[in-house]
């Protein structure tokens, strides 16, 4: 599985898994141009409906694909099969059900190695 970096444009369509925290059997399966804005729709609860209700917004697995018809095609494929198989293809890819949108739209700080404070940091950039 590739992953999304913060911030990019994805325009290649995707299918995405989605599950609750717990280890529910509660999965959703849907279909998207950007993974990054999907998932965090999702876990901002900005979606109503099943996922909203169920709080399902932990990103279990996704798969990326050249044209909308292709994805289009898997995600019913999935939706159709019991419940195992997604639950089997889910283990083989994230055996621990990582989140794999954890930290995903959360503020971070620049660190800068090496440095005490910020005024060091920046007599560092006007030496150079």
């Amino acid at each position: 599985m590739n992953s999304t970096a913060e911030g990019s444009a994805v325009e290649n369509p995707q299918i995405f898994r989605l599950h609750h925290g717990s280890r529910s059997l509660n999965l959703y399966t849907g279909i998207t141009n950007s993974l990054y804005r999907r998932a965090l729709q999702h876990k901002r609860g900005e979606i109503d409906g099943f996922t909203k209700r169920y709080n399902i917004n932990r990103l279990v697995y996704y798969e990326t694909f050249t044209h909308v018809g292709a994805a289009i095609a898997r995600e019913k494929q999935i939706k159709s099969w019991t419940r195992a198989k997604p639950l089997a293809l889910i283990a083989t890819k994230n055996p621990t059900w990582q989140d794999l949108a954890e930290g995903w739209g959360e503020k971070t700080e620049l660190q800068i190695l090496g440095c005490d404070n910020h005024s060091q940091a920046n007599d560092g950039l006007r030496s150079g």
